[in-house]
């Protein structure tokens, strides 16, 4: 369609419609007579061609007078500048000129976070378009912040090389901390007296683990400030407890079976001979010899007790009748021995059991548990461990008297004990707190073991001088390998027995 054919369209519009011909009216109907054509009119665009021209403010103010028109915008435009004060317009461009100098002042030193943060709010005032207070505002902060700024910190670094403070990566990449002649050598002698500790002492050898743990320090010297250094020499070092006691164990027996033989031999001799004087004193400054020269270790001492036990076979053939009348003096030392040995037995059995409900105590529970760490790291057995401790167990002590309260400790402490498998052990932790360890369990069984407990004190009828106590008792389980270490599974324990204690107690919480 022509402009021709859009011009005839818009004289019969405006004829049909019974309107005045005015300029106006003429333009706003020739428009919609193009646009109803498809006809695009640059004329026709109205103020759309001058919007992307507008800032932001001078736009919303447009949408809020609702200008259509492009002879709508030129008298709003007209009526704007009319209304600008160039006094106030000055005294702006003079602030906002001000203000960007000092901007461009404070960005030499950006390297702190107070002018960083400056910088933000300055960007985003300058957008919003504030007025003359808020600007003045934020030029006396940025005044403030050059007059108290102090960049002195920075010479904390000279020490370790050339401080640039117009540069910060310059500086940064120019430090240079050597510690290799102190830190470095202080570790590895702290390596070697580990590795020294670590060598067998009674074991013949070491276990993988620590042979591993070693090797790593012998290398690496540093490794003793990793974070998994304490963890691995713990193991290590319980580790090391076990495989000592075995050895131990091992070597005793040996020598037990060589004394056995030895004595059998003796009495043997004893028996067969009337004289033996000279055989007597051989054998005699052969055990004189061993006590002289005590050997250092077991296996030296099998050794020289095996050689006294050659000489015996082989030079003794008789011995003197007057060993018999001396049977009397060794009987009475055998006696002797054994009493002191009895007397040893009792107290080392004093210093791990708890003097009044005779479980292990305190010290004998965490040697326990130390073993059974020291089984999981090696082997993956897992455990349990479960606090009890008896619910209002001061009220007890203050209704019925310190008596009554160490017999109910006494009553429980059997429970416990009756409840225990043989591969469990239960002991009295402090007070009215008891500790179960409970070895190859799983959760769930340590639950059941826990759940037995709990319903056997409560039924149980605890009496004293004919009245009965009623107890009731909380317990806490965690087993090993939900875990990390064994400090966090006494940790988790313990919070297991908190939440009994708060979710209404005679519960058990896993």
């Amino acid at each position: 369609m022509t402009i021709n054919q859009i011009v005839r369209n818009t004289v019969e519009r405006l004829k049909s419609e019974g309107k005045v011909w005015t300029p106006d009216l003429y333009a706003e109907a020739f428009c919609l007579e193009a646009k109803k054509a498809g006809v695009k009119v640059e004329d026709c665009q109205g103020i759309d061609r001058y919007t992307p021209l507008m800032d932001k403010k001078t736009l919303d103010e447009v949408k809020q007078y609702r200008v259509k028109t492009t002879a709508e915008l030129v008298r709003f435009l007209i009526s704007k500048m009319s209304r600008l004060n160039p006094s106030e317009a000055s005294i702006l461009v003079e602030v906002l000129s001000s203000l960007t100098k000092t901007i461009a002042m404070s960005v030499n030193t950006l390297h702190n976070r107070d002018a960083s943060a400056l910088a933000k709010k300055t960007i985003a005032l300058i957008e919003s378009q504030a007025g003359k207070t808020q600007i003045d505002l934020l030029k006396q902060a940025w005044e403030n912040f050059l007059s108290v700024y102090d960049d002195s910190f920075l010479q904390k670094l000279s020490d370790f090389g050339e401080v640039d403070s117009c540069n910060l990566k310059k500086t940064i990449e120019g430090l240079r901390v050597d510690t290799s002649s102190t830190q470095t050598g202080d570790l590895t002698r702290i390596a070697q007296l580990v590795v020294m500790g670590l060598s067998p002492s009674i074991a013949p050898k070491l276990d993988d683990k620590t042979t591993t743990l070693t090797q790593k320090l012998q290398e690496n010297p540093d490794y003793i400030s990793h974070e998994a250094f304490e963890k691995e020499i713990k193991a290590a070092i319980a580790m090391r407890i076990v495989l000592d006691k075995q050895s131990v164990e091992e070597m005793v027996k040996a020598l037990d079976e060589l004394l056995e033989k030895l004595s059998i031999q003796l009495i043997d001799l004893i028996e067969r001979s009337e004289s033996s004087t000279t055989e007597i004193r051989d054998v005699k400054r052969d055990l004189e010899a061993l006590e002289s020269d005590k050997p250092k270790d077991f296996k030296t001492a099998h050794k020289r007790l095996y050689a006294i036990a050659t000489t015996l076979e082989e030079k003794v053939e008789i011995l003197s009748q007057d060993l018999r009348s001396h049977n009397a003096k060794v009987n009475e030392m055998g006696q002797k021995i054994a009493t002191l040995e009895s007397q040893l037995a009792t107290a080392t059995q004093a210093s791990r059991e708890d003097f009044l409900t005779k479980l292990l105590n305190k010290r004998a529970l965490e040697e326990v548990i130390g073993i059974k760490e020291a089984e999981y790291e090696r082997y993956g057995r897992n455990f349990c461990i479960a606090m009890l401790d008896l619910d209002f167990f001061k009220s007890v002590n203050d209704t019925y008297g310190h008596e009554a309260g160490d017999a109910v400790l006494k009553a429980f402490a059997q429970i416990i004990k009756d409840e225990a498998r043989i591969n469990d052990t239960v002991g009295r932790f402090g007070g009215e707190e008891f500790l179960a360890i409970l070895g190859d369990t799983e959760l769930s069984g340590a639950q059941t073991f826990g759940e037995k407990v709990r319903a056997h004190v409560e039924e149980a009828h605890f009496m004293y001088q004919g009245q009965r106590i009623a107890v009731t008792v909380s317990i806490g389980i965690a087993q090993r390998k939900d875990y990390p270490s064994l400090e966090t599974l006494k940790v988790g324990a313990d919070k297991r027995l908190y939440d009994a204690k708060h979710r209404g107690r005679n519960r058990v919480e896993t």
